[in-house]
């Protein structure tokens, strides 16, 4: 029988060997982690320098997973993130590379030269005034002092502006903001106050420009979104104004303003989406009440009653409705004297009335503003051929009598005609001015057809 005495100084005999093969187990451990980190570090470049941005990415991410501390690993994952226009995401990394070596001119120059373009001023000039006492190189010496001075001035840009702000000069803010943005193109306090001089000066393609370019540059901007909206609702863009709206709530479905708004966009989209459909169905009078429904929902923005009449307009035009049309597109002429559509629908609508002259007009009006429109350039011509044919007179039509009628029955036609066509007769101008047409014809029917010559 073995003794346990022998056993336990066995056991311990054999403890060292155990210790030291479990020691090179981690040195081989430790050595191949090393030896890894490299390898990454050494792929990334090639990657970078072939211009493999993504594959390069990867294996910094990996070199820096396998060694936290290691400064070199985090600034060329910057570099990467900076080729590849992912400023927000190399900031951090360059940050990390200062906290680890806080001598490392290049990654520090490079840090203000992001907070520059960020509007970060003061820290953009710290930067820059710890890379001069760093002993930079020449070319960083030069670089630091120039974007030191060109810090300054963005300074006393910025505090020019918000006094040209406060004192509402929104002209003058606006052009210095121009300036500080033309260099701190990320800065959203600069843009988020030129976005507002742009709205206060009625500039609101610039507006909707900037707020564009914040709702990128902020993760939580719903007040972007809900102006966005808004602007565009007052454009009469009601698409665009609900897709700008339904951001807003992705980010809080329970901000009070975007939802109130929502709420009226969705409406609206939904009145002219319904008219929109009714026209294609040649449902014209349906489309004339939707439409009204339409200036009754928002009778407050003009871009929107000038929609809904415009559209009234095309619909009774193809409802053949001519005075109608010519009314309601006259209305909207006053506003848009130069719009196409309206121009080709009181066009069709005074061939309707017989008012070829009229129609010729309009035709030729649009044809200025839209030169290669075969629908204006075939609805002249037929204009223009109805208007010849209208010419040659059939006089006897006109008074309604037959080519036997004696000269008493003609003029008691006549008489008939003229009391029941006399101008006095109508009050709408448009009626007035057609009854006026009409009463001369009826005067020159009867001239003609009671000459005795």
């Amino acid at each position: 029988m073995v003794s346990i005495d022998h056993v336990t100084h066995k056991i311990l005999t054999y403890i060292p060997y155990v210790l030291v093969l479990i020691d090179m187990r981690y040195e081989g451990v430790k050595c191949g982690k090393d030896g890894s980190v490299d390898n990454h570090m050494e792929m990334g470049k090639k990657l970078l320098a072939a211009g493999q941005l993504a594959d390069a990415l990867s294996h910094f991410h990996a070199a820096v997973d396998g060694d936290p501390k290691n400064y070199l690993a985090y600034y060329r994952r910057a570099t990467v993130f900076l080729a590849m226009g992912k400023s927000k995401s190399a900031l951090p990394d360059l940050s990390r590379v200062i906290e680890l070596k806080p001598d490392f001119t290049s990654a520090r120059l490079q840090r203000g030269n992001l907070l520059l373009k960020q509007g970060k001023l003061d820290e953009a000039e710290s930067d820059f005034k710890k890379v001069l006492k760093s002993k930079p190189s020449h070319k960083e010496e030069k670089d630091a002092t120039s974007q030191l001075a060109k810090s300054d001035e963005l300074q006393r840009l910025v505090a020019q502006a918000r006094r040209s702000y406060g004192s509402k000069d929104y002209m003058t803010a606006a052009a210095q903001l121009d300036a500080v943005i033309e260099t701190c193109i990320w800065d959203v306090a600069s843009r988020e106050m030129r976005a507002d001089c742009f709205i206060q000066m009625g500039e609101m393609e610039k507006a909707i420009g900037d707020l564009k370019a914040l709702s990128k540059l902020k993760n939580d901007n719903t007040q972007g979104f809900y102006k966005l909206s808004t602007i565009y609702y007052n454009l009469g863009d009601h698409e665009m104004s609900l897709n700008e709206v339904r951001e807003c709530l992705k980010l809080d479905p329970d901000h009070k303003q975007c939802f109130s708004h929502y709420k009226q966009v969705k409406k609206l989209n939904k009145q002219i989406l319904s008219a929109e459909e009714l026209i294609r169905e040649q449902r014209y009078e349906d489309a004339v009440s939707k439409y009204e429904d339409v200036m009754k929902t928002e009778p407050n923005v003009p871009q929107f009653s000038l929609l809904a009449k415009e559209r009234i307009c095309h619909a009774l035009s193809q409802a053949q409705q001519a005075s109608r049309a010519v009314s309601v597109c006259s209305e909207v002429l006053q506003s848009d004297p130069e719009n196409v559509n309206v121009l080709k629908d009181r066009a069709e609508a005074y061939v309707q009335d017989e008012q070829y002259e009229n129609a010729m007009k309009d035709y030729e009006t649009a044809a200025k503003h839209s030169e290669n429109d075969h629908q204006i350039k075939e609805g002249l011509e037929r204009a223009q051929r109805l208007l010849k044919q209208s010419q040659r007179r059939d006089y006897y039509k006109i008074l309604g009598v037959k080519r036997t009628a004696q000269k008493k029955e003609i003029i008691r036609a006549y008489r008939k005609l003229a009391q029941q066509w006399h101008p006095d007769n109508f009050q709408d101008p448009e009626e007035k001015k057609k009854a006026e047409k009409k009463f001369i014809d009826i005067a020159q029917a009867k001239e003609v057809l009671t000459d005795p010559g």
